[in-house]
């Protein structure tokens, strides 16, 4: 009797030893990847950067508990140049893809554009996405003949008139109460978590909110202290914490990489609608550092060192190719990438080698930063797209934004040499990009002619009208 359990412990001993051998040699599991964006959201808006009256305790946690950057950038000051930057790690000059698309628009993300979802299903991920999509509404343009399993969400921004939702290629609701979209944007993001628990996934949670019109459900509306705006972005805190609770749920988290990131900068012009940049200047649709300096966090329990903060320039750029490989993505690439792998800067075992960024504006570079110094070129008068009124003209600037993120010093006069030296490295820079490249043609003006002959026939009719 003695001797059987003798050789029973034995023998057990013997299996946890190989099974130990066994795990110490088998490749750790891909990471889950959980995007989570919102569209205009200002860096001013969450807790974690300094937002005094808005509750965001489940995106600060993710800071508590990750990596904080305060010197992240999107691609572009507006929605659709950002999101292509995003999902293929390159700039959107590189395409034409100076603008917004609209729902008249006949472009879309180019075909022969590589994108994370298409990247990451070589690798075994099933790819989501939940939200706004806002690259496009023809079939060829759609997430899911651009790499993506499952699509659910309102194709452009909210107050564009395409506001329904699909489910992958089809339209299968016409009439949205926006009130519950944050709401029903978090249930199918749960949904795609459970359906693939067990294999290696990549969700997008791109929210429509806080892009106006802003809509909180009845559960929020009312509860925050900055008004309808402050509503919304503390019923996107929530929906942050369903998510996580999910991955928890499923056992998913510690192995679960969650960006919380926004497209761009606040809407300031609409006031307190509009979301506020903090300490930053200016907002949406600026070069200034309010417009695209965003609100970044990662977390990642298994690597990245809770409490951890990141000062240094990293961009939307760069998470394309960061994904790909902590991913294990090793193909060549057909196209240049202007993106920089930062898993480095995850592990705490290094920084971003590049120091350089370009801010273009409507296909057009607007500023360049390298290091802690930002050069903002001279700018014509232009119009207010949505006033009509005059924009002045602007003078060149130069700033430190080590000494002043706010952007209040002009020290362009005081040194030219830091001016030469800037101009010489954007110029440098700019090259690798490209210059010539048309704009993607967005939106084409009706033909309203023949109205117009109408009223200088009968101009008695205009104020009938």
């Amino acid at each position: 009797m003695k001797l059987t359990l003798k050789i029973t412990v034995t023998l057990l001993v013997g299996i946890l030893a190989t099974s130990n051998l066994i795990a110490q040699k088998s490749p750790q599991k891909k990471p889950n990847i959980v995007l989570i964006m919102a569209d205009d959201l200002g860096y001013g808006d969450i807790g974690t950067f300094g937002a005094k009256d808005i509750r965001t305790p489940n995106i600060d946690k993710l800071a508590e508990n990750g990596l904080k950057f305060t010197s992240f950038y999107s691609t572009s000051p507006v929605c659709s140049p950002s999101r292509f930057g995003l999902l293929t790690g390159r700039y959107p000059r590189r395409q034409g893809i100076d603008g917004v698309f609209f729902p008249e628009s006949f472009n879309g993300i180019p075909k022969e554009e590589l994108t994370l979802a298409e990247a990451l299903k070589t690798k075994g991920y099933s790819t989501g996405i939940v939200g706004k999509w806002h690259l496009g509404h023809h079939r060829a343009f759609l997430p899911l003949q651009n790499g993506f399993d499952e699509y659910f969400g309102i194709p452009y921004s909210n107050d564009m008139q395409a506001t329904v939702y699909l489910r992958g290629n089809d339209v299968v609701q016409y009439n949205i109460d926006q009130r519950y979209t944050t709401k029903t944007y978090t249930e199918e993001a749960i949904k795609f978590i459970d359906k693939h628990k067990k294999e290696p996934f990549f969700l997008y949670l791109p929210h429509t909110m806080p892009h106006l019109p802003l809509y909180a459900s009845p559960a929020f509306e009312g509860k925050s202290k900055r008004g309808l705006y402050g509503d919304v972005i503390e019923e996107l805190d929530w929906s942050v914490r369903q998510v996580i609770e999910s991955l928890k749920k499923n056992g998913l988290e510690e192995n679960t990489l969650v960006i919380f990131t926004s497209d761009n900068g606040p809407w300031t012009i609409f006031d307190i609608e509009g979301g506020s940049a903090g300490k930053l200047r200016n907002g949406k649709g600026t070069t200034f550092e309010g417009g695209q300096r965003v609100p970044t966090v990662f977390q990642w329990p298994a690597k990245i060192k809770a409490g951890s903060v990141y000062e240094d320039l990293a961009l939307h750029l760069d998470i394309f190719p960061t994904i790909l490989k902590l991913a294990g993505y090793q193909a060549s690439l057909a196209n240049p990438i202007d993106g920089e792998d930062i898993s480095p800067i995850l592990t705490n075992q290094g920084k971003r080698k590049g120091d350089e960024f370009i801010y273009y504006s409507n296909g057009k570079i607007e500023a360049f930063r390298k290091g802690d110094w930002k050069i903002r070129l001279a700018q014509p008068a232009s119009k207010n797209y949505l006033s009509g009124e005059t924009i002045p003209a602007t003078e060149a600037f130069l700033f430190n934004l080590k000494d002043d993120v706010g952007e209040t010093k002009n020290l362009y006069a005081s040194n030219p040499e830091k001016v030469a030296e800037l101009l010489a490295a954007l110029d440098k820079k700019a090259k690798t990009i490209g210059t010539n490249v048309a704009s993607l043609p967005q939106r084409l003006p009706a033909d309203d002619s023949h109205i117009k002959n109408y009223f200088k026939r009968h101009p008695e009719q205009k104020k009938s009208l």
